[in-house]
């Protein structure tokens, strides 16, 4: 799908159908919009370009008729070459391209989502990042001073990634009852390119990679562009269900478990200790390795969660993930795995291959922020605002969704995973909340069969339009549920 970033211009004599058609034309000619592109649907056009459906129309019927698009019922309307001879003998068909490449495109809806958040018309219930009021601008202020005063270049590092923040990496893990030499840890940017990077260094095509049910991992199509197999086992209040990975196993193939133990992502669950044993135990007897992604461990509300699975390991069973992106800022790119050394070692050269390194300059800020104690100063802050986000949540959920749909209290985290009583159909509410400006993660993304789930963020969201945001769904829920009933 094309991507329109350009409006026209109200105040020019040139009608705005022509100035949309000369747009199409430009981008055209200039090759951004290859031909056999696909063109949005004539609603969402005239959204794009905030004029009427009418003028749209209009535009479409002058590009058609100049032979530029054509348009099918089912099949949409595309961008074709009849009108740029010179196209055929110049551009190449990067359709075939794009459609012959091996990863496979993000769904609909997470594409969807992925270009509407940053539409400042929208409320994002659907971001799992702090609110940009949240952001700590003056202790990032000090810590960037400090980091000028001593910084000498900003070169490329060991593969391993600097070793100033493996040192620091390595301290703080230790509160959590893990202990990590240097050469044990490898920088990367995010806890995705950790899977990413496990699963193109330690798998081969045909593995099978277990996951909770429903899973973060399930609104991502990596590991099937690689050519894996995702299973899904199902999960309880105490986390997900380990003696059944004996019965879903396949025979002969590799496999590995991926699990989100503390306030899982989408549901909130946090694995119990007594879970967690049964876990390494199961594990360790099915000879399957565990990939821990414990991005979430600080943003306990109540209580802090259990000690980590990797705390817990003493045979090199358990990947452990960790990363910065949900506490400090998504933006800084920095994440750590930490695991036996010859497959930090394997990683560390993948890594090298695919982009030579992390940031330096982003690595030695959060060591920075490490040592000096910033950040659990940091964390300590964001626990106290995540508390009343939640609870301001908690009471307008009471009063707008007693009615229609369940849930229960996260005790930390991002999300609440909100149950519709009433069946509805998902996609028709993603669609219907974005018109409304309302952006939400529906549950049949985090699952490989219909639901009737909704991940609500309270992170992202200002207070107003959280309060706002949730009387608005509210009532397109009802009004849904009662279209239903006619």
């Amino acid at each position: 799908m094309i991507h329109i970033d350009w409006k026209p211009s109200k105040e020019s004599s040139k009608p705005l159908y022509i100035q949309i058609v000369e747009y199409f034309k430009e981008k055209i000619n200039r090759g951004d919009w290859p031909v056999g592109s696909e063109i949005p649907t004539q609603r969402a056009l005239a959204r794009m370009f905030e004029v009427n459906r009418s003028t749209i129309v209009s535009a479409l019927d002058e590009l058609k008729a100049e032979g530029i698009l054509e348009g099918k019922r089912k099949a949409g309307t595309k961008i074709i070459n009849h009108s740029f001879p010179s196209l055929t003998h110049v551009q190449p068909n990067w359709q075939s391209y794009i459609e012959e490449g091996i990863h496979i495109p993000n769904l609909k809806t997470i594409k969807q989502i992925n270009e509407l958040e940053f539409n400042n018309h929208f409320i994002r219930l659907s971001t799992g990042e702090a609110s940009p009021e949240l952001f700590p601008a003056e202790k990032m202020a000090i810590v960037l001073r400090e980091i000028s005063k001593s910084m000498k270049n900003l070169g490329y590092e060991e593969p391993k990634g600097m070793v100033y923040l493996r040192e620091q990496i390595s301290n703080y893990l230790k509160l959590h009852g893990i202990n990590a030499s240097l050469s044990s840890i490898l920088i990367v940017s995010g806890a995705l390119q950790a899977i990413q990077l496990i699963a193109m260094g330690l798998l081969q095509p045909g593995s099978t990679v277990f996951l909770e049910k429903p899973s973060y991992l399930y609104s991502l199509q990596i590991l099937q562009s690689m050519g894996m197999r995702r299973g899904g086992i199902p999960m309880d209040e105490e986390g997900i269900i380990g003696r059944l990975i004996k019965k879903y196993k396949r025979k002969n193939k590799s496999s590995i478990l991926y699990t989100i133990p503390n306030f899982q992502n989408p549901t909130a669950t946090v694995m119990s200790q007594n879970r967690r044993k049964e876990l390494i135990k199961i594990c360790q007897q099915e000879k399957i390795p565990i990939i821990e992604d414990d991005v979430y461990r600080e943003l306990w509300i109540d209580n802090p969660p259990p000690t980590p699975l990797k705390s817990l390991d003493t045979n090199g069973l358990v990947l452990y993930v960790g990363s910065i992106s949900k506490t400090l800022s998504p933006g800084l790119r920095i994440g750590w795995i930490v695991g036996p050394e010859p497959v930090i070692n394997r990683l560390s050269d993948i890594k090298m291959q695919t982009d030579y390194g992390s940031s330096s300059l982003a690595q030695l800020t959060v060591g920075k922020w490490i040592e000096t104690g910033l950040y659990e100063e940091h964390l300590h802050y964001l626990r106290k605002q995540l508390a009343i986000r939640r609870n301001i949540t908690m009471d307008a959920l009471e009063k707008y969704f007693s009615d229609i749909a369940t849930w229960k209290i996260p005790s930390g985290g991002y999300y609440v995973w909100l149950s519709i009583k009433d069946p509805i159909s998902m996609y028709k509410l993603f669609d219907e909340a974005c018109k409304i400006g309302i952006l939400l993660y529906p549950g049949y993304i985090y699952d490989s069969s219909p639901n009737q789930y909704l991940r609500i963020s309270y992170s992202y969201a200002s207070v107003r339009h959280l309060q706002e945001g949730l009387y608005k769904l509210s009532k397109l829920i009802r009004k849904l549920i009662k279209s239903n009933h006619k």
